[in-house]
Formats: structure tokens, C-alpha cells, sequence
């Protein structure tokens, strides 16, 4: 898609989709997302001429690079690799020959090997694409009911062991990072230059396109820009090596996963050290604050991990007037 200035203050928003170019003048210069939007608009009123005999695969494909300049690199990776967990059958179906009954059908498939949060993943992106080539269609699926995740929370001992693990190496910096609350991808981004004296300016992310390179963009909200504080150690170790990480994103988790097993200690993603900066950061001061630090748009994460740890305290409550019976009986 390109946006163009023409004659007397007008511009000009214009995209080619099957060979076809479709186009939209404008009185003022238009935002992207808006210029996009409004050609998606545009082409899916054209979609019963233009889109018949389009296959499911075609039509996620032509989706993918109608929004490739709006959405984020891993979604953008995420969604091109989508067609690959759908069945062979649907992804070569012809979108004008699909159906809620089509749609049933590979949902009820996919709810014997998938998650549900996977399924409704998937769906949300077959609604999507048929929404924008067939927007007439009404889609009305019952999905899989989502399931109550465990919140896990490292251990104050399984994080020692590991900073011990890891230091003098490579991911000793990240590892660190990660219990302050960043992000692995903010991590990557960062830059010695966004370190002044032991306040950390986090204002990028590093993420992976679907060509697996490495890119730049923006954090993951707009409440993820945010300042924090770090050991004064911790800050001086990166000004005096010259960079945090240099690495790859994922060889963060594969290392992690491996000091693990040789620890012998749980198996928790890098993720879940946010979990821990919040647990932690919530016996010393408020929600907003915490939530604020770790950059969360939301308190959801907060109002999780709070009632991890108070049904960890009711367990050792619990026990301890079991005990106390137990004592007075025995």
C-alpha cells in the first residue's frame, strides 16, 4: 500500500490485490492504519467478483500482506504459519464453497490435538480472514471452554540457583532483566545508551518476522514504555561489557531450559520471572505501582499471581492448624 500527495491538498491511498488497483482519495493526509482500513473496506465490497474460486490458503495469504504494515512482526510471523496447523482439506477449500458447517467441522478436528486458547487462536483468525473476503457471512461457532491455567511462580531458591547457574556467562545480564520484569524482547533491544545511572528506559522491543530475522519495533503496548530501576551493579556490568545481549532471543530459553534440568529444578519459561518481579513487588508496595513497573496493561496478571500467593499462604495456614491438632491429639 502507498499513500501519495496529488494536486490542491489532496491524497491518495492505493493497494494492488490480484492484479487488480484499488484506490481512495482523501481532503487531508490520511494514518496508515486509517488508509488501510479503509481499502480493506473497499475490496471486500468488490470481494464477490474479485474472490471467487480464491482458495482458504490464497485468501490468508493476500490477509497476511493486507495487514503486514499494521500488525506487529510476530503476529505477522504468527499468522503467516497459521495455514500449517490447519487441516490440508480446509486451507485448499475455495472460501465461497466454506460454511459454518466447514467451520464446525475443522474446529472439532483441531479440539483433539489443540488447546483450547490454541483454537480459539485459530478461529479468531479464520473469522478474520473470511470476514474481510466474504463479509457477509455470519460465523456462530461454539469453541472448546477455555481451561483454568495454574499460575507458576519461581521460587526465590530456583532463581538464586539459576543466577548462580548462569553468571559469568552470556544470559547472567538477561536472566537479571528478567527479574526486574522486562520482557525478553524488550531485553534484546536494549542498549547500554538506555541506561542512566541505574534507571532503565525502556522504549523498543526486539521481535522475529517470518523470514526469522530479528526487528525492531515498538513495545508490546503503549503502557510497556516505562522506566525502571536496576542494581547499580547490574547497570555498571553493562556500561563496562558495552552491550546487554547479543544473542538470539531464543537461545535465552533453551539455555534456561537447560540449567534447569541440570539444577533439577521446575520447568518454567523465561516469561514467568515477570511473575516472580510481581510476586515479589507486591509484598513491598501497591498494584498500580507493580503494574506500572512491569509495564501490564492491565492488573489481570497482578490479580493472578496476588491469589497464587494467598492460596499459597492458606495451604501453610492450613497445615499449621492441622499440626497444632495433630499435636494436641498425638
Amino acid at each position: 500500500m502507498t499513500i501519495e500527495k496529488l494536486k490542491g491538498n489532496k491524497w491518495r491511498a492505493v493497494i494492488m490485490k490480484d492484479g487488480k488497483r484499488y484506490r481512495i482519495t482523501y481532503d487531508y493526509k490520511p494514518q496508515k492504519k486509517q488508509a488501510e482500513a479503509d481499502l480493506y473496506e473497499l475490496i471486500s465490497k468488490d470481494g464477490d467478483v474479485s474472490n471467487k474460486g480464491m482458495t482458504f490458503k490464497t485468501a490468508s495469504a493476500s490477509y497476511v500482506d493486507m495487514k503486514r504494515n499494521v500488525l506487529s512482526p510476530n503476529t505477522v510471523r504468527d499468522y503467516s504459519l497459521m495455514c500449517n496447523r490447519l487441516p490440508e482439506w480446509f486451507v485448499n477449500t475455495k472460501i465461497d464453497s466454506i460454511t459454518q458447517v466447514t467451520i464446525n467441522k475443522v474446529i472439532n478436528d483441531l479440539s483433539l490435538r489443540l488447546s483450547p486458547k490454541t483454537i480459539r487462536n485459530v478461529h479468531g483468525f479464520i473469522s478474520a480472514v473470511l470476514g474481510t473476503f466474504r463479509p457477509n457471512m455470519k460465523i456462530y461457532t461454539t469453541l472448546p471452554q477455555k481451561r483454568k491455567n495454574e499460575v507458576y511462580i519461581p521460587t526465590d531458591n530456583e532463581v538464586k540457583q539459576l543466577i548462580k547457574y548462569f553468571e559469568g556467562t552470556a544470559f547472567y545480564i538477561p536472566i537479571i532483566l528478567g527479574c526486574y520484569g522486562m520482557r525478553r524482547g524488550e531485553i534484546c533491544a536494549l542498549l547500554p545508551s538506555d541506561i542512566e545511572g541505574d534507571v532503565v528506559h525502556i522504549t523498543k522491543a526486539v521481535a522475529i518476522d517470518e523470514n526469522r530475522n530479528l526487528v525492531e519495533k515498538g513495545t508490546k503496548t503503549t503502557d510497556s514504555e516505562r522506566d525502571i530501576i536496576i542494581s547499580s551493579d547490574i547497570a555498571d556490568l553493562i556500561r563496562k561489557q558495552g552491550y546487554v545481549y547479543k544473542g538470539y532471543p531464543g537461545s535465552i530459553n533453551r539455555a534456561l531450559a537447560k540449567a534447569q534440568e541440570r539444577l533439577g529444578i521446575e520447568h518454567f519459561p523465561f516469561h514467568k520471572l515477570r511473575h516472580y518481579f510481581a510476586s515479589k513487588m507486591l509484598t513491598i508496595t501497591d498494584t498500580k505501582t507493580v503494574q506500572a513497573l512491569g509495564g501490564w496493561k492491565t492488573d489481570a496478571v497482578m490479580k493472578t499471581v496476588y491469589a497464587h500467593s494467598m492460596k499459597e499462604e492458606q495451604e501453610r495456614a492450613k497445615r499449621e492448624a492441622v499440626n497444632r491438632l495433630n499435636a494436641s491429639i498425638f
